[in-house]
């Protein structure tokens, strides 16, 4: 059966975001992580396949390369359209990597128009005269001015996108959105014969989106953040199935590890320790030292298994995240904290864990790499943009594994997405 909608997400959170918006709208998903190996046999029982790609923050070239790779696979398992996903907050270096992957996407799949929008509402992400706000403030005022690998000052995002692009940037506002869908491919239509190669669209809410997805019915390729996602699934008539969602029962220990910095995932961290959980420190002055620090935390966690989730951690606020990287570098600490890290989620699912949430978005994927995962099944949400997910493991058990952007969940996310997951398979 070949699909319907072809994904490429620049990083491992992200493709489950966009997976879980798919599945609240009926499709059922496979999330991939990479492309599949020749002679892997394509999946028969899913609308939409994302690719997950780790291509955010590597060089242009190597995300390029890597996306094209993802995209020549899509197109041969049959999927109508393409969508490119990237982050809510459009993060990236100001050589890209979105403007250079869609400018490729485009060239490949002989088209001369895209759309761009971040906007995802139900996650306070929201796009209006071209500017992104992250909650009630602007882009640029966020948190996301302090990320250490992509921050954000600039929240014009015809201005963001267009110094990463050959192609002219355009805006489609929202006197035009909200007018409807026509509306919208009547002024694509006009951006077209200026010479405009993509367009940022203003979106403050779900129907906006909606609007959106019945506009760009009808182009090869769009480019969005997650919240899209709600949009297209109506154009090849699914609707919301709880039947999309349904994965095993869950068994096993239960564990938390963490990597992101950000200013949401710091508040779960603080929240879990309020709670007089369990919880093992990172640091990443002990590791560059020499010291064996997973080793260490896995030596505490196999105290604390039988008795509930235990969280590791190297998330810290931003004063002390720069400390650290004055003193290493960014490139390397934050290298040193994945590889720990993801020997720390290796050594927890040798120890029974079968249920693990993995906070951030570099975390997740040299954790999933780790695990030699090579597919996702996506399952219930948890909070906006995040659902619990089932792999295989190598040796054929089942995990239960919720890889979360850093930016998103409530404050006591590491806990009630436990308790989540035993309700929804209840």
């Amino acid at each position: 059966m070949a699909i319907r909608l072809g994904c490429i997400a620049d990083d491992f959170t992200g493709a489950t975001d966009l997976a879980n918006n798919l599945v609240r709208a009926g499709m059922r998903v496979v999330q991939l992580i990479d492309v599949a190996p020749a002679g892997t046999a394509q999946p028969d029982d899913a609308d939409a396949v994302v690719i997950a790609l780790k291509s955010r923050t590597t060089p242009a070239a190597d995300a390029v390369a890597a996306s094209l790779r993802a995209l020549e696979w899509l197109r041969s398992a049959g999927a109508e359209q393409i969508y490119f996903k990237y982050c809510s907050t459009f993060d990236s270096t100001r050589a890209g990597n979105i403007g250079p992957v869609t400018e490729a996407l485009m060239d490949a799949l002989g088209t001369d128009f895209t759309i761009a929008t971040p906007a995802f509402p139900d996650n306070g992400r929201t796009v209006f005269k071209g500017h992104l706000f992250v909650g009630d403030v602007l882009l640029s005022e966020s948190g996301m001015r302090h990320h250490p690998l992509t921050p954000m000052t600039d929240p014009d995002l015809v201005s963001v996108l267009g110094a990463q692009t050959a192609r002219p940037v355009g805006l489609i506002d929202h006197t035009v959105v909200a007018a409807g869908a026509r509306a919208i491919r009547e002024r694509m239509a006009e951006l077209r014969t200026q010479g405009v190669g993509a367009a940022i669209v203003d979106a403050v809410s779900n129907d906006d989106l909606v609007r959106l997805g019945a506009a760009v019915k009808e182009l090869p390729l769009v480019t969005a953040g997650s919240g899209l996602a709600i949009g297209l699934p109506a154009n090849w008539g699914f609707e919301p199935s709880p039947a999309a969602a349904r994965l095993p029962p869950p068994g096993g220990h239960q564990a938390v590890v963490s990597g992101s910095v950000s200013t949401a995932t710091n508040g779960q961290v603080q929240e879990f320790l309020r709670g007089g959980r369990p919880a093992f420190s990172v640091d990443p002055l002990r590791i560059a030292a020499g010291d064996d620090v997973a080793a260490a935390a896995l030596a505490f966690a196999a105290g604390h298994l039988d008795h509930g989730p235990v969280l590791v951690y190297s998330t810290e606020a931003p004063d002390a995240v720069k400390d650290v990287q004055g003193r290493l570098g960014a490139a390397k600490a934050g290298e040193l904290v994945e590889r720990t890290l993801a020997r720390v989620a290796q050594g927890l699912v040798e120890r029974g864990v079968r249920q693990l949430v993995v906070a951030g978005g570099e975390t997740s994927g040299a954790v999933v790499q780790a695990l030699g995962l090579t597919g996702l099944r996506i399952g219930p949400q948890i909070d906006p943009g995040v659902p619990w997910c089932a792999a295989a493991l190598p040796g054929g058990d089942p995990l239960h594994i919720t890889l979360k952007s850093g930016n998103f969940g409530g404050p006591d996310f590491f806990t009630a997405s436990f308790a989540h997951l035993g309700q929804a398979s209840a």
